[in-house]
């Protein structure tokens, strides 16, 4: 099994200082494999809900899970909102003696029903799929093809890698989502997905492809809320400052999953990845996600002016300003624009991330890092 520490040991955290933990993440992105790690399926404390047997279990639920002690996992939670009452109970006990991790594929109907009945008492941990940090620096190349979800990275071929990314997507539309009561046919979604994928790494515009669809901009803003909620999508929110600038402040959008991406534009090798004309956005899009996953921060943003200066990515290390590039060449040179990003927004630290091998300086509070050596 492949080691997952950086998502490992925030899941430690939060189990040590909350009564319930929410594991919140797609299907098939390690949820399960990480809660049986605390504890085994087949312990009386754990729950399948997709497990007719498991969920029978349930049919008394107060008196069942009253008397179980220690960490008790609840998989697929979704399936069954009407717990999350029963859970502030339980979780209100005093003294406590058990706590709760709760697992499910987020939706936006989940959210609101664990913020309405947890406030307060539950924990939120996001999981994507595999990371740079889980892996070996010699698969960042087949990570950025097929994306991190276990069964398309560990894949024997590309060509299954995609077999099973095409049959991911179908069953997303046709399955997850009418089961989370989301009735939008499986053919319009897909349409406005693949849309999507062109627009990868650019600032975000409803009215193109409310237009090409013929519905109206809140219903491609609904059909983008679907998306981002259920973990597919990342929109980047702009960051102002206080200068005499026009700045953009319309988000960016992104696939979370490079994986993804480069299935609904039809990327099946390394050679097409290289030659698309994507390829730019893409690894963007790839090293913004490899950052989030990889460092806590508090709030990430881009940034862009009217005048063509422009940020990739700006997060947060407590006080700290961390202002990332991500460059395709091996081998980034100094730009005007770096300069302007780091004295307007008054960087501590700018580093170009680029997929060669070599580390040198730029300027002074800039330097270009290999992709691999950023990430550790």
């Amino acid at each position: 099994m492949i080691s997952r520490p950086i998502i490992k040991a925030l899941m430690t955290r939060a189990l040590r200082r909350s009564r319930i933990v929410a594991l919140l993440g797609p299907r098939q992105s390690g949820k399960t494999t990480l809660a049986r790690s605390w504890v085994k399926p087949e312990s009386p404390n754990y729950y399948d809900l997709e497990d007719p047997d498991s969920e029978a279990r349930l049919d008394g639920s107060l008196t069942e899970l009253r008397n179980l002690r220690g960490l008790v996992v609840i998989d697929e939670i979704q399936r069954r909102p009407d717990l999350f009452p029963l859970l502030r109970v339980l979780a209100d006990r005093r003294p406590l003696p058990a706590r709760f991790l709760i697992l499910g594929s987020s939706s936006p109907e989940l959210i609101r029903h664990a913020s309405e009945s947890l406030a307060g008492r539950l924990e939120r941990v996001d999981i994507g799929g595999l990371g740079a940090a889980d892996l070996d620096k010699s698969a960042l190349e087949r990570l950025w093809l097929r994306g991190g979800l276990p069964p398309s990275y560990l894949a024997k071929s590309d060509k299954d890698s995609m077999a099973w990314r095409k049959n991911y997507i179908r069953n997303f539309l046709e399955r997850d989502l009418p089961q989370m009561g989301i009735s939008i046919p499986a053919g319009t979604l897909r349409r406005f997905w693949s849309m999507v994928a062109h627009y990868h790494g650019q600032i975000w515009n409803a009215a193109e492809p409310a237009g090409s669809m013929g519905v109206s901009e809140p219903t491609i803003r609904r059909y983008l809320d679907i998306l981002e909620g259920m973990f597919m999508l990342r929109l980047l929110p702009p960051w102002h400052e206080n200068l005499k600038k026009r700045q953009v402040k319309t988000p960016k959008v992104y696939f979370r999953d490079s994986g993804l991406l480069h299935q609904l534009l039809g990327v099946g090798s390394t050679r097409e990845l290289y030659s698309h004309p994507k390829s730019g956005a893409s690894w963007e899009g790839f090293v913004i996600e490899e950052t989030l996953k990889s460092r806590e921060h508090e709030g990430a943003y881009f940034w862009a002016t009217h005048n063509g200066a422009e940020l990739d990515l700006l997060y947060f290390e407590g006080s700290r300003r961390i202002g990332v590039e991500c460059k395709r060449s091996d081998n980034p040179h100094w730009t005007p624009s770096m300069r302007i990003a780091l004295e307007d927004l008054k960087l501590d630290r700018l580093v170009v991330v680029h997929p060669g091998k070599r580390r040198y300086r730029l300027a002074e509070g800039v330097e270009a890092l290999p992709i691999h050596q950023w990430l550790e």
